[in-house]
């Protein structure tokens, strides 16, 4: 019997051989395998439109996570120019930043004597500073002992503390050493105040040494048993014998105030600053401390705030390019996106802002041919130099009020340039409500009284007034958003992790490549059950064929046979 030959095929669900071409009387030259595996992958091809998406899907949220953190920087960098508005804003308001330059007079040398930190906001000024006397700690010296580890056969208690402090009593038993009784006083060192030594003198010589924590203050003991006496500390009057360093205040001149502290770290003489007093000064000597804007740390931040757009810049031009053939390139994968384009031309906006004749050009900020930013030095430095304000109110968020009894709490992003805001209070001087240009249902009166918060879905949804009043007013309002500021909300309401425009998109597109997943999921599972049933089915039917070709077998030899002995 003469057979047809089967042609094998390999998995693949391009494949254009029939089911019809495994076909043959021979069971065992049909591809059974090919065969259900070609069934098997038509099966699956319903996958591939699915997967197709998610590999569109996942670069798009590539290039969207891209540009959250390239927004995400300028968010950053815009936030520290955007200048804090009471407590609204940040503490990185690059504007609040203050540094302290010492100058020495008379010629003293300025480091020697004293540093001085300055915190945000603190009022810029001028302070001249003399110092006559640095505060000390007061130590005093036990006698001279040939070992410090040895017992010193001495018994009993004494107390130890410093002069309006606490005391503490410390035990003492014959087989102590100085080492045992000077870590028995540091044990307690946090309550007493005072801190224990050994100090080896010489080879054959150790002193105990009593110091107080903290300078200006002064040590004073209880002797009851005569410990203290026994060790040499005091003497039969009780005083001690043998004072290496008296205790005594700092003394020094603030614009030829005199000042006394117990310490050499001074932060409360003037609001902001802390003095660290190092050394004094002689007549004729005295130290000159600028309190100033940060002026290198307002450059900084507008240079990094120039990088950080253009970054984001970069990126965005990378959205935009076409290929030879017109449309976009391989690399454009956000091409003509509706979100970035908003975004983009957002910001756009927000780098076109001036106030009263100030604009980018003012500080020395230009644009290329490909809209970069490009930064002058000298001319951010000549401004730097000469008024530092006009960089402020480039880029800042700016409130003025008509009444000093107004002011502003937090601020939101909508309200108008100018309004006028009459506020109405009660006998107790407590605020009833506000309108806005008359109009009433802008503003609810906080819980303390004095607050007046912006309605949500109104213009004036988060802004927080305070008013300090106590009768009422019809207050004007003026305000402005600067570059940093509106790229600040700009940013912000694109990279939000709540509600933000990019971060709704990503959470989008990843919900939608879940959803395809689970239907590749479901096919693939449907795919695999007719897999096993073809298998199950086929090797059914190749048992049967199998029989039959026994079958057909013995009857050829049968009928051979026949014909043979007939012959």
């Amino acid at each position: 019997m003469t057979t047809t030959s089967s042609t094998t095929s390999t998995s693949s669900t391009s494949s254009s051989t029939s089911a019809t071409s495994y076909a043959s009387s021979d069971v065992s030259s049909i591809d059974w395998s090919g065969l259900i595996d070609e069934l098997y992958q038509a099966k699956l091809a319903a996958t591939d439109t699915y997967s197709t998406k998610i590999t569109t899907n996942t670069s798009k949220i590539s290039a969207y996570n891209d540009a959250s953190d390239l927004l995400t920087t300028l968010k950053t960098t815009s936030n520290a120019l955007r200048a804090a508005t009471d407590s609204s804003g940040s503490d990185s308001d690059v504007f609040d930043e203050r540094e302290a330059y010492l100058t020495g007079v008379g010629g003293v040398t300025a480091s020697n004597v004293l540093t001085v930190t300055a915190e945000s906001g603190a009022d810029t000024g001028t302070h001249s500073i003399t110092v006559s006397q640095l505060a000390t700690t007061q130590k005093v010296a036990s006698s001279a002992y040939a070992s410090s580890s040895s017992a010193l056969s001495l018994s009993g208690s004494f107390t130890i503390g410093t002069e309006g402090g606490s005391s503490v009593s410390i035990d003492v038993t014959s087989d102590m050493s100085l080492s045992d009784i000077a870590s028995a006083i540091n044990n307690q060192s946090s309550t007493s105040g005072v801190k224990a030594t050994v100090l080896k003198v010489s080879d054959s010589s150790s002193e105990l040494i009593l110091t107080t924590a903290d300078t200006g203050e002064t040590i004073s003991v209880g002797d009851t048993d005569g410990v203290l006496k026994s060790m040499g500390v005091i003497d039969d009057n009780g005083d001690f014998a043998d004072e290496l360093q008296a205790s005594q205040q700092a003394k020094f001149t603030i614009d030829g105030v005199s000042v006394t502290r117990s310490s050499n770290e001074v932060d409360d003489a003037i609001d902001g600053l802390t003095f660290y007093l190092t050394g004094t000064t002689d007549d004729g000597e005295s130290v000159t401390v600028d309190v100033e804007q940060n002026l290198s740390d307002i450059k900084s931040a507008v240079s990094s705030f120039v990088d950080a757009y253009n970054a984001y810049r970069e990126w965005a031009l990378t959205q935009q390019e076409t290929s030879s053939s017109g449309g976009a390139s391989s690399d454009s994968v956000l091409f003509g996106d509706s979100t970035i384009r908003s975004i983009n031309q957002q910001v756009a906006t927000a780098l076109t802002f001036s106030l009263d004749d100030v604009s980018m050009s003012s500080i020395g900020l230009s644009f290329d041919e490909n809209n970069k930013l490009v930064l002058d030095e000298s001319t951010l430095n000549s401004v730097l130099n000469s008024d530092p304000s006009t960089i402020q109110k480039l880029f800042s968020y700016t409130f003025e009020s008509s009444s000093s009894d107004l002011g502003i709490l937090y601020r939101g992003t909508s309200a108008p340039s100018t309004f006028k805001l009459d506020v109405t209070v009660d006998d107790d001087g407590n605020v009833t409500g506000a309108t806005v240009n008359g109009e009433s249902g802008l503003f609810t009166v906080t819980s303390t009284g004095h607050g007046l918060k912006g309605v949500a879905g109104t213009a004036y949804e988060g802004y927080t007034f305070v008013y300090n009043g106590t009768t009422s007013q019809s207050i004007t309002v003026t305000q402005s958003s600067g570059i940093a500021e509106q790229l600040y909300n700009v940013t912000d309401a694109a990279v939000n992790t709540s509600d933000g425009s990019i971060t709704t998109v990503i959470s989008s597109l990843e919900d939608k490549n879940s959803d395809y997943q689970d239907q590749i999921d479901t096919i693939t599972d449907r795919a695999e059950s007719y897999k096993e049933n073809l298998t199950a089915r086929y090797a059914k039917i190749q048992a049967k064929i199998s029989t039959a070709q026994s079958t057909l077998s013995y009857l050829t030899a049968l009928l051979d046979s026949q014909n043979s002995s007939s012959s």
